[in-house]
């Protein structure tokens, strides 16, 4: 397993987190917990449900929408992580190609880190709000 201040590393790499202090990131980084997927395990299943995001430390994985191959992550990336907002399905089916250590952080302990942390909340606003701006442009110009 990563030490914390490894995961604290690929935190800071996160866009989604790209606002956080030092302190709203070591924050994150005791909410969640570290697990090893083995090479062909679905992380996440296009248009089931979940309640959890994954950072990833080490390995590899690929994204499918609709059977169709979108991606390739790797350590930094992030998975899933619609979930720790909203109940919706899954976008995209997410497998290991290779084995994997993921960093999970569950919607519920997420939720207690805004609210023990509202300036993140502030700064995951204005970071989600450069990404809708980014979809928009590369969608219509």
């Amino acid at each position: 397993m990563a030490a914390k201040s490894a995961v604290l590393e690929h935190l800071k790499g996160v866009a989604l987190f790209s606002g956080c202090s030092t302190k709203e990131l070591r924050a994150i980084a005791k909410a969640g917990e570290e697990v090893v997927m083995t090479a062909g395990t679905v992380v996440v299943d296009q248009g089931q449900f979940g309640r959890e995001a994954f950072i990833v430390i080490s390995g590899d994985l690929t994204v499918r929408r609709s059977g169709r191959k979108v991606a390739t992550l790797g350590p930094g990336a992030a998975v899933g992580e619609l979930a720790l907002l909203d109940h919706g399905p899954r976008t995209a089916t997410v497998t290991c190609d290779t084995d994997c250590t993921l960093f999970v952080l569950d919607q519920r302990h997420f939720r207690s880190v805004l609210e023990e942390h509202p300036q993140f909340a502030i700064n995951l606003l204005a970071q989600l709000a450069r990404e809708i701006r980014d979809l928009d442009r590369k969608q219509f110009g």
